[in-house]
């Protein structure tokens, strides 16, 4: 079967953050409850979340407005100096930039669809020349108006704004409530990314109809040339 578009989850999959997220988090969590999150905790309630999510995880409370805010810039300063004190190996993920370029030329529809929130949307864009690749107003990010992952809306309102049926579209995802989200749109085709040694796992979770361990290793022809 062939895909009319793409929508790529972003941290993880365009950019392979996974290690600075987890660090940050374990930080922020030490500083609430005096203890780091563990790798459990990691996989069920951070990755794939949003914010909001993970702070009532970690509260045990609601969590909103002015507070809300405050937590946020709170964990995510920690993040955003970690991503830059990566200095040259802040860059897209291995493959990436060469299948985008690929998408643009070809006409494909292709966007993303991302649990960060506006100031690391911005920040990406600003260090990651986003713009090169993605019209920017149909990213589909946490502003705080839809439910996040595992619940369906990002992927709904993402091939809405690509005015495609879910069914006619990829998704790569690299969580576990990513995936789930992505089945539950209806999405045509899930697509787990993830290091060789967590295949077998990916390949198991509902929904996931291919496992790669890079973007080099999504083949190009399941997507639909435009004419």
């Amino acid at each position: 079967m062939i895909f009319d578009g793409i929508i790529f989850d972003f941290n993880g999959v365009l950019w392979w953050d996974t290690h600075l997220q987890e660090i940050a988090w374990k930080r922020f969590s030490e500083t609430v409850r005096d203890t780091p999150f563990s790798s459990d905790e990691i996989r069920t309630h951070v990755h794939g979340r949003n914010n909001r999510y993970t702070f009532e995880y970690l509260t045990g409370r609601s969590i909103t407005g002015a507070e809300l805010a405050q937590m946020i810039q709170q964990k995510e300063s920690i993040y955003r100096q970690m991503c830059l004190d990566q200095g040259a190996d802040f860059k897209l993920s291995p493959d990436a930039a060469a299948l985008l370029d690929y998408l643009v030329e070809q006409d494909i529809p292709h966007t993303i669809a991302t649990a960060s929130e506006k100031t690391n949307l911005d920040f990406f864009v600003a260090h990651l020349q986003l713009e090169r690749w993605f019209d920017l107003g149909k990213i589909v990010y946490d502003d705080g108006t839809r439910r996040g992952k595992p619940a369906p809306d990002f992927y709904l309102d993402a091939a809405k704004c690509l005015t495609l049926n879910p069914a006619s579209c990829i998704v790569v995802e690299d969580s576990d409530s990513g995936i789930e989200a992505a089945r539950a749109a209806g999405i045509g085709h899930v697509v787990a990314l993830g290091p060789a040694e967590s295949r077998e796992r990916l390949s198991q979770l509902n929904g996931v109809d291919r496992v790669i361990t890079s973007l080099a290793d999504l083949p190009r022809a399941l997507l639909l040339r435009r004419s």
